[in-house]
């Protein structure tokens, strides 16, 4: 567990970069998390009025006369230090090169070398393609498919001196069947599937495996709004949502225990029909 956290807080330092570039589409990449607990003694017995401090935050709460307690308003970087892990955030445009450059080279001074590459920044900006117009395609390719190349490109090099790395690109099941309304979107996930299995096939004599996971409908902010639940479950053998829990079971896997699985893209969805 202590090494899966290690990595994670690698990881954590490219998820992060793509916090910028949410931030011009005005979505919250920091989004405050929450930690809830209850307090008993051995015999299970609540204990109210008990105090719960977390060191790594310097900061303590105490017991409600049920013995609950409540660590509010924490970030992705306070939830993996309340778990004992260290973990450091770093925010850049992941689409601008020469900002990537710089940081991941600021990262390799600070922490030595970079386990794991994690993918994930993604956007929509949907509509049928005959009304698409060259800023809704540029903008979504931009985001989704050139900030793979430029923070990949710039953590490779790390890797392949260290022989060793894992690399996984958050793809989608739309990039492997395709979604009317999703032209942009389709393309650039599908984007990086092909960019996956190329660089799975340059890569792999250095030990650096390359993996793409799609996922499915996965209950998130993107999902939220989503009309007719009931039509999309129809599609899903498993009928439910998946989970974020669900794709992040999938990227530890890949990330730490898949040591011969490169060049794939897993799919996360339920069986989902298409």
């Amino acid at each position: 567990m202590k090494r899966f956290l290690r990595l994670v807080s690698l990881t954590l330092l490219i998820m992060s970069t793509s916090g910028n570039t949410f931030a011009e589409e005005k979505v919250n990449v920091a989004r405050q998390g929450t930690i809830r607990g209850r307090i008993v003694d051995t015999s299970k017995q609540i204990l109210p009025g008990a105090s719960i401090y977390i060191e790594k935050l310097h900061t303590g709460v105490t017991s409600d006369v049920n013995g609950y307690y409540t660590f509010a308003n924490l970030t992705p970087v306070d939830e993996i230090k309340a778990c004992g892990a260290n973990a450091y955030f770093y925010q850049f445009d992941v689409s601008n090169p020469e900002a990537v450059q710089e940081n991941v080279d600021k990262m390799i001074a600070e922490h030595g070398k970079i386990d794991v590459l994690l993918n994930n920044a993604g956007i929509t900006k949907d509509g049928l393609f005959i009304r698409m117009d060259m800023e809704q395609w540029e903008r979504v390719i931009k985001i989704n498919l050139t900030s793979a190349y430029c923070v990949t490109h710039a953590v490779i090099k790390y890797m392949m001196k260290a022989r060793q790395g894992s690399i996984i690109n958050m793809s989608s099941v739309v990039g492997l069947h395709g979604n009317p309304g999703q032209a942009n979107y389709s393309a650039s996930k599908a984007g990086l599937i092909g960019l996956t299995k190329t660089l799975a096939k340059e890569f792999g004599s250095r030990n650096i495996r390359v993996n793409a996971v799609c996922p499915g409908f996965i209950q998130t902010a993107m999902t939220a709004n989503l009309p007719n639940i009931d039509e999309y479950l129809k599609a899903i053998p498993m009928k439910r949502l998946g989970t974020p829990e669900d794709i992040a079971k999938t990227v530890k896997y890949l990330a730490l225990d898949a040591d011969y699985v490169s060049g794939q893209a897993i799919e996360v969805a339920g069986a989902l029909i298409i």
